[in-house]
């Protein structure tokens, strides 16, 4: 038996692969990016921002061929001043090799280290509730000197450098430390501020007294003094912007939390080792989990 003819039918083309479709042009392609979290407590058992836990997924989100622009949805309190700062400059570096647009987008929380993140954005965006700005350092602690006396305890410090013990929390808080740390914050602080300024150049409407003060704002008035671009959300800017048939690829952002670090923990010494681990990890996080709500709490989430 002959084989059977296959044939074609008429005015049914196949349609062309996703690669097909974006070399002849017909459709734009934005890679997104989603930063979460408080930035620089990169410690077991938390999901924090870092430049070594967000590197990867940076790079790979600029390193896809074609792209329209990057865009990165922003829902973070701050933290380290640090980290902000390298992702910042990662961020802006890769754009600058690429030449590919960045677009940021204010979640619930832009502000403190957050705000500092969407300043490599070419364009920021936040609904008109998201709360915006908090440029500033802040450094918090206890005193326990008089819990120390209650209970009867007495501290023990040997130091082999007079400032060694700069700030300890069970000893007397000392003027000259203070001084020290306040000088420290407002070099930091600086260095906040010219991002701020470099970036958003000739924008900022507001005076520079208030918007540096570490006072943060809704959307909307972020807008008004110039803190953000406009007032929109991620799908909808986009498809405006480079039209309803516009392909966002989300890539995926390496969480701090690795199960490889739990079980290299786990796998090791006794069955009396992996409890006291635990114990200590439960520790651990009670304490990571306590200052993140802090962070978060600020800002009345």
């Amino acid at each position: 038996m002959l084989p059977r003819k296959t044939r074609k039918k008429k005015g049914k083309n196949p349609q062309p692969g996703f690669l097909t479709k974006l070399v002849r042009g017909k459709r734009k392609f934005v890679a997104h990016v989603r930063l979460k979290g408080a930035i620089g407590m990169d410690r077991p058992f938390s999901q924090s921002l870092s430049m070594a836990g967000i590197e990867d997924t940076l790079e790979a989100a600029f390193a896809i061929p074609g792209l329209a622009a990057v865009a990165f949805s922003i829902n973070s309190p701050g933290g380290s001043p640090v980290q902000s700062t390298l992702i910042y400059n990662r961020i802006r570096q890769l754009a600058d090799e690429s030449g590919v647009r960045v677009m940021v987008f204010c979640e619930d929380v832009a502000a403190s280290g957050g705000y500092l993140l969407a300043m490599a954005g070419d364009e920021v965006f936040a609904d008109r509730s998201s709360i915006v700005g908090s440029i500033g350092v802040i450094s918090a602690s206890f005193g326990f000197t008089g819990a120390l006396k209650k209970v009867g305890v007495e501290r023990r410090v040997y130091t082999a450098g007079t400032n060694k013990s700069v700030l300890d929390p069970f000893l007397p808080e000392k003027k000259e430390d203070v001084e020290h740390l306040k000088s420290l914050q407002l070099d930091v602080h600086e260095a906040f501020k010219d991002i701020v300024r470099t970036r958003r150049a000739n924008k900022l409407k507001g005076d520079e007294k208030e918007l540096f003060s570490g006072l943060f704002w809704a959307g909307s008035k972020a807008l008004e003094l110039g803190l953000v671009d406009g007032i929109g959300n991620l799908h909808a800017t986009l498809r405006e912007r480079f039209g309803d048939d516009v392909i966002i690829k989300n890539i995926d952002t390496a969480s701090a939390f690795s199960l490889r670090k739990l079980v290299g923990v786990c796998v090791q010494g006794s069955i009396d080792h992996v409890a006291g681990t635990a114990a200590g990890a439960a520790v651990e996080r009670a304490m990571t989990l306590a200052e993140e709500r802090a962070l978060w709490s600020r800002f009345g989430l």
